[in-house]
């Protein structure tokens, strides 16, 4: 495998930096089979209502997690298949 040039491998880094925190980990799982609200987000991660909504902030900043607005709530999903993708192979890795 060919290494990436050094600004792909920048934007790798910043990415798997941004993913591997413990909550933005917990709320990309709570999002990964279908959309939430932020307040079904906070009920399923146990964290607070500020916290969950800067991590997805973050997470929606670095293209890990969209939004899509009804009314005035606002529901998040995973991004793409790939941060899916992404979540799986670092499970298999961990559990082998």
């Amino acid at each position: 495998m060919k290494c990436p040039d050094d600004e792909t491998l920048d934007k790798m880094e910043a990415m798997l930096n941004i993913a591997s925190d413990f909550t933005r980990l917990k709320i990309m799982y709570a999002i990964a089979e279908s959309e939430k609200s932020v307040n079904e987000i906070v009920l399923e991660v146990g964290a607070s209502q500020s916290l969950v909504s800067h991590q997805l902030k973050v997470l929606k900043d670095a293209k890990l997690v969209s939004s899509r607005k009804e009314g005035t709530k606002v529901f998040y999903m995973i991004a793409d298949h790939h941060v899916n993708d992404l979540l799986a192979v670092v499970h298999d890795h961990v559990s082998e």
